[in-house]
């Protein structure tokens, strides 16, 4: 296995998807992706080799992305969370401990820094 990390992006904005898909692969970790949190949970079922997941909030379906932060830190604890979003702002004790959060729109190197950080725990 390289250095790189196996990471899952979940929004529901295919276009915000597929360039932070790109932005991942070209940081040189392994990259899936979802549309929306029931699929995101369906990967994570396949691929128990998820490390880290970078979801949107707010995504139609049962689930925003602050519930999936939430089922995936129950389910899977070990997967480290960054939560984005450009219309809602967490609260305190919204996200599972160890998740970070960045307001869309947010600076790239933000989002390298902060996996490169998780990477490192």
């Amino acid at each position: 296995m390289g250095c790189g990390m196996n990471i899952l992006v979940v929004d529901d904005e295919p276009l915000i998807r597929i360039g932070l898909v790109s932005l991942v692969e070209e940081w040189g970790h392994e990259a899936f992706s979802a549309g929306n949190a029931a699929a995101a949970i369906a990967v994570l079922e396949a691929n128990q080799s998820i490390e880290l997941i970078i979801t949107d909030v707010d995504m139609p379906g049962t689930m925003d992305g602050i519930a999936l932060a939430k089922y995936v830190a129950g389910r899977w604890p070990p997967v480290r969370l960054i939560v984005v979003s450009g219309k809602v702002a967490p609260a305190d004790g919204d996200l599972p401990e160890g998740a970070r959060f960045f307001s869309k729109p947010y600076h790239d190197q933000l989002i390298h820094s902060a996996i490169e950080e998780m990477r490192a725990r």
